[in-house]
C-alpha cells in the first residue's frame, strides 16, 4: 500500500511538472536518424494573382534530424541535430525556358561555394517541451543563410494540446494559437502580435495610408507522438486604402515530409545543453530563433548624382502637371533615403534655379537624418530672398509621414533664431503646430521638443498685441488639434477682431463634437445670435457651421431658424442654402433639424422665401467600394454683391477615417466704397482686405493676402494683370509606408508604397468698376502616381512586383457676379477637366549574375470631363450672366 501511495503522489508530481513546464512537445527516439524532404518556397504578385503567374522560386533539400541529448529527468528537454544536403533552387510553378531565370543554375552556382557549405552544415535546436529555448550555429555565417536555418528549425516547434501561448521563432515574439484534434495540430501565429528588431513606418492618415492583411497557418500531422508532416503557408496582402485594386502579395510555403528513418548516432553524454554543444563542436554558438536583420546591397545602382541627372528634366516647372514629376519624384526619394549627406549637398548645390524648389521637397519628405541635415546646413533663413525655398522645406515638414522629434527640434530652432522674412517666420510656427498634432497621434506629446512647442503655442495668442502674430498663433493651434487649445479658441471666438473669431471658430470645427463642452457650445451661440456685440457676416456664419456641426441640440436648431428672416438679406439666403444642404445631403445633423422643422413658428413660408445669391451646396465628387470623395460650397455676399467669404472643400472617406483634403476659402471685406454702396451692419468700418487661405491634407497653410488697405487695393486694381497668385506649388509625399516582412521560412521581403502628388493651387480675384462685375477663381491642378513594391531580396536572387497607378487632373472653381443691378447675378462653375488614368502590374526576378525576367501589363483610360452639379437656383443665375454677357 505504501509503495502504491508514493506511486501515485510520484505520478501526480511529474504531471504538475509537466503542466507548469508546458505542454509537451514532438519527442524524437534515441539512436534513429529521421529522414526529411523539406522544400520553402515563396511568391509575389497582385492580390488575386495565380500561382502560375506570380514570380517566386523553391528551395528544396533533404533533411536528416537526430536526437543528440535529452535530459534524463524530462524527455521533453532535447537538443537536436539538423543536417540539410541535396538543396536544389528551382521556379516555384512550370516555366518556359525563356521565362525561366534560374535555366541552367544550380544551387553552388546560385549560392556560391562558400554559403553552399555553410548552408549544408549542422546545426542544432534546443527543444524544451516543444518551445526553442536556443538555437546554435555559426556567427562567421551569413545572415541569410542563418534565417534559412532558423525558418526550418521553427517548423519543429509546437505543442500538442489546445491553447495559446507567446513563442520565439525566426519571426520574431509572437502569440500562437494551438489547436490540437487526435492526431493533428493546427497552429496559428497571430502576426500583428509579432515583435522584431526590424522598424518601418506608415502614413498615418487612414485615407492615404496602406493596409495589410496576414495569415500564417501551421498543420502538424503526428505519428507515435512525433512529426509526420508538417505544411506551413503564410500569407502578407498590401493594398493602399483608396484604391484597394493597387495591392501586391506575398506567399510562402513551407512542407516538411517525413520520409523514413534509419539507425542514427547514440545519444551524447553530459549534464546540460551547453556542455553537450561546446563537446561537438567549439565554434557552436547560441546565435538566436529569432532572424537576424539584412542589408540588401545594390551592386549596380547608380549614385544619388547619377540618379539626379537622369531625373533632373522631369522635376522642371514645365513637367509638373505631369505624371512624369511625381514618379521622378518617388524615385529620387528612395535614392535620397539611402544617401549621405554630402551625397545630397552636391544635389542641391548643382540643381538649377527652377529646378531646385522640386529637389528641397524630395529632400525634406526623404525625413533622414541624413536629408535634414543637409537643409539645415544649406538653406539660410536669415536671407529674406531665399523665401521660397524655405517655405518649401517648412511645407514639407508638415506633410511629412513619420515626422520625430528632431524634425520639429529643428523647426523650434529656427524661430528662436533670426529669420529674414515675416512670412517664414508665420510659416514655421503654423507647421510646428502640424508637427505636434502627428507626433502626439505617435504618443509622443510628452517629448522634450513637443513639450516645449506645445507651451509656446499655447501661451502664443496672449503673449503678444500684434494682429498677424496672434493670428500665427491661433493658427499653429488649429494645426495641433489640441485639446488644451478649445479654452483659447472659445476665448477667441468672441474676439472683437473679426480674423481672430474665423480662425478660432474654424479651428473648433475640426474637433470631434464631443469635446465640444457646454461652455464651448454657449459661447459659439452667443456669437452667432449677438448676444453680447454686433460681428461680422462672416463670423456668425462660421459660428453657425460650428453649431451645425457640434451634434446641435433642438433648441440651438430651432433658435437658428428662428433668427432667418432677421439677419441680413444675404445672410438669411445663406442660412436657409445652409439648412437644406444638411437635409439634401443629410449630414449628421439632418435628423434634428427635420425635428425642428415640424414646427411652423420657426418653418414657414415667410422664412424659407428669402431671397439672395449666397448659397451652400455639398455633392458627391467620386463614389467607389473603397473611397468617397464630396465636395462643398459655401458663398455668401454681402449686400452689395460683393464677395464676402467663398470656402470651397473636398473630403475624401475611407474605412469610416475623413481626411480634410482641401479646403480653399477667399475672404473680402470693406469694399462696398468701389461701387458706392453702404456696408452691412457691423461692417462699416473694415478695412479694404482680400485673401486667401488654404488647409491641405489637414494642414493648415499660411493664408495669403490679395490686398490690403485702400491705397494697396487702387494700386493693384490698377496694375491687375488677371492673373491668378500661387497659393501652394510642390510636390507631396502622400502615402509613405515602408515595412520589412519577415517570413517563418527565413526568407525576407520588404513592402515600400508611396504616392507623390504635383501640386499647384492658386487663386485670384478681379473686379471689374466699368463693367460692374467681379469674379473670383480657385484654380487646382495636379499629378498622382502612387507606387508598391514588394520585393524578396536574397544574396543569390531578387523576386518582386510592382503594383503603381498615375493620373493627371485639374478642378477650376469659378464665381462671376454682375453686381449692376439687385438682386445681383451671380453664376458658380465648378469645372474638371478630361483626364487620363492607368494603372500597371509588372514582376520581375532576377540572379546575382545579371540575368532577369520582367513582365509588364498595363491600363490605360481616358475619364471624361464634367461640371460638378450645384442646385438648380445657380443653373438658371449662370444662363442669365451668360446671356448678358454675350
Amino acid at each position: 500500500m505504501l509503495t502504491l501511495v508514493v506511486f501515485l503522489l510520484c505520478a501526480a508530481s511529474s504531471v504538475t511538472a509537466s503542466a507548469k513546464g508546458g505542454a509537451a512537445g514532438p519527442r524524437l527516439n534515441n539512436d534513429q536518424l529521421y529522414k526529411f524532404s523539406y522544400s520553402t518556397e515563396v511568391l509575389v504578385d497582385r492580390v488575386r494573382g495565380s500561382k502560375e503567374g506570380s514570380a517566386g522560386y523553391r528551395i528544396s533539400s533533404d533533411v536528416d534530424v537526430n536526437l543528440v541529448w535529452r535530459d534524463p529527468s524530462n524527455k521533453d528537454d532535447q537538443l537536436i541535430q539538423l543536417a540539410i544536403s541535396n538543396v536544389r533552387i528551382e521556379p516555384a510553378s512550370q516555366r518556359s525556358k525563356k521565362k525561366n531565370v534560374l535555366h541552367g543554375s544550380t544551387a553552388e552556382s546560385l549560392l556560391g561555394k562558400t554559403k553552399l557549405a555553410a548552408l549544408t552544415k549542422p546545426f542544432f535546436l534546443h527543444l524544451k517541451n516543444g518551445k526553442a529555448k536556443a538555437f546554435y550555429s555559426f556567427w562567421a555565417e551569413p545572415a541569410t543563410i542563418k534565417n534559412l536555418k532558423r525558418g526550418l528549425a521553427s517548423l519543429l516547434q509546437m505543442q500538442r494540446t489546445t491553447g495559446k501561448v507567446i513563442e520565439n521563432d525566426v519571426s520574431g515574439r509572437c502569440t500562437v494559437e494551438y489547436k490540437a484534434v487526435k492526431g493533428q495540430v493546427t497552429r496559428t501565429k497571430v502576426l500583428d502580435t509579432c515583435k522584431t528588431a526590424e522598424t518601418g513606418f506608415t502614413t498615418r492618415s487612414q485615407v492615404l495610408g496602406v493596409g495589410r492583411k496576414s495569415s500564417s497557418v501551421t498543420t502538424f500531422t503526428l505519428e507515435d507522438g512525433f512529426i509526420h508532416s508538417a505544411v506551413a503557408e503564410e500569407t502578407h496582402s498590401l493594398a493602399v486604402n483608396s484604391r484597394r485594386s493597387a495591392a501586391a502579395k506575398v506567399v510562402s510555403r513551407q512542407t516538411l515530409t517525413l520520409v523514413g528513418t534509419e539507425a542514427g548516432p547514440l545519444e551524447a553524454a553530459g549534464t546540460d545543453v551547453a556542455e553537450v554543444v561546446k563537446s561537438i563542436d567549439a565554434k557552436l554558438a547560441a546565435v538566436g530563433i529569432i532572424a537576424d536583420k539584412i542589408k540588401s546591397k545594390c551592386k549596380s545602382c547608380p549614385t544619388l548624382f547619377e540618379h539626379w541627372q537622369s531625373e533632373q528634366k522631369q522635376l522642371e516647372p514645365a513637367s509638373l502637371s505631369k505624371a512624369t514629376a511625381p514618379r521622378s519624384f518617388l524615385a529620387l526619394l528612395q535614392s535620397i533615403r539611402t544617401a549621405s549627406k554630402d551625397e545630397i549637398l552636391k544635389v542641391l548645390q548643382s540643381a538649377s534655379k527652377t529646378s531646385l524648389p522640386q529637389v528641397v521637397d524630395a529632400v525634406t519628405s526623404a525625413q533622414t537624418t541624413a536629408s535634414l541635415d543637409s537643409m539645415i546646413q544649406f538653406l539660410n533663413f536669415t536671407d529674406a530672398k531665399g523665401l521660397v525655398l524655405q517655405e518649401r522645406f517648412l511645407y514639407a515638414c508638415g506633410f511629412a509621414s513619420h515626422p520625430n522629434e528632431r524634425m520639429l527640434q529643428v523647426l523650434l530652432d529656427i524661430s528662436k533664431g533670426k529669420i529674414g522674412s515675416a512670412e517664414i517666420k508665420e510659416s514655421t510656427v503654423i507647421i510646428m503646430g502640424a508637427l505636434v498634432h502627428k507626433l502626439c497621434q505617435k504618443g509622443g506629446c510628452n517629448l522634450p521638443a513637443v513639450v516645449e512647442v506645445k507651451k509656446l503655442i499655447l501661451d502664443g495668442p496672449d503673449s503678444t498685441k500684434v494682429e498677424s502674430e496672434v493670428q500665427m498663433y491661433l493658427l499653429a493651434l488649429k494645426n495641433s488639434l489640441l485639446p488644451e487649445a478649445i479654452p483659447i479658441f472659445t476665448k477667441y471666438a468672441e474676439s472683437e477682431v473679426g480674423a481672430y473669431c474665423t480662425i478660432a471658430l474654424t479651428s473648433l470645427q475640426r474637433y470631434d463634437f464631443t469635446l465640444m463642452t457646454n461652455e464651448v457650445k454657449h459661447a459659439v451661440n452667443r456669437v452667432y445670435h449677438q448676444n453680447r456685440r454686433v460681428y461680422e457676416k462672416n463670423v456668425r456664419a462660421a459660428a453657425a457651421d460650428v453649431i451645425l456641426s457640434s451634434n446641435p441640440s433642438y433648441m440651438e436648431v430651432k433658435n437658428l431658424l428662428l433668427s432667418i428672416g432677421n439677419l441680413p438679406h444675404e445672410m438669411n439666403k445663406y442660412m436657409l442654402s445652409k439648412i437644406q444642404d444638411i437635409l439634401h445631403f443629410q449630414l449628421p445633423a439632418s435628423n434634428v433639424v427635420q425635428h425642428a422643422m415640424k414646427d411652423t413658428i420657426s418653418h414657414n413660408y415667410d422664412r424659407f422665401a428669402k431671397v439672395g445669391s449666397s448659397s451652400a451646396y455639398s455633392g458627391f465628387m467620386a463614389k467607389s467600394a473603397d473611397v468617397t470623395s464630396t465636395y462643398s460650397l459655401d458663398i455668401l455676399y454681402s449686400g452689395s454683391g460683393i464677395l464676402r467669404r467663398s470656402n470651397m472643400n473636398i473630403y475624401g472617406a475611407s474605412n469610416g477615417a475623413l481626411l480634410h483634403g482641401l479646403q480653399v476659402a477667399i475672404e473680402a471685406q470693406g469694399l462696398e466704397s468701389m461701387i458706392g454702396a453702404t456696408a452691412d451692419e457691423g461692417e462699416g468700418d473694415l478695412e479694404s482686405f482680400a485673401g486667401m487661405s488654404a488647409l491641405l491634407f489637414d494642414v493648415q497653410l499660411r493664408p495669403v493676402t490679395f490686398f490690403k488697405g485702400y491705397s494697396d487695393l487702387m494700386s493693384k486694381m490698377f496694375s491687375m494683370s488677371g492673373d491668378p497668385m500661387n497659393v501652394v506649388k510642390g510636390l507631396i509625399l502622400l502615402t509613405d509606408h515602408s515595412e520589412v516582412i519577415q517570413l517563418q521560412s527565413g526568407l525576407k521581403a520588404s513592402a515600400e508604397f508611396q504616392g507623390g502628388l504635383a501640386i499647384d493651387i492658386s487663386g485670384g480675384m478681379e473686379v471689374s468698376l466699368w463693367y460692374r462685375e467681379s469674379k473670383t477663381s480657385v484654380n487646382n491642378r495636379g499629378a498622382l502616381v502612387v507606387t508598391g513594391n514588394v520585393t524578396v531580396d536574397m544574396d543569390f536572387m531578387r523576386v518582386g512586383v510592382e503594383v503603381s497607378y498615375e493620373t493627371e487632373a485639374s478642378l477650376d472653381f469659378i464665381t462671376t457676379v454682375q453686381f449692376s443691378e439687385y438682386p445681383f447675378l451671380v453664376c458658380m462653375q465648378m469645372d474638371k477637366t478630361t483626364f487620363p488614368f492607368s494603372e500597371s502590374v509588372s514582376k520581375y526576378e532576377s540572379i546575382s549574375s545579371g540575368k532577369s525576367v520582367v513582365s509588364h501589363k498595363r491600363k490605360k483610360q481616358l475619364v471624361p470631363g464634367s461640371e460638378f452639379p450645384l442646385h438648380q437656383e445657380n443653373s438658371n443665375m449662370c444662363k442669365k450672366v451668360f446671356d448678358s454677357s454675350w
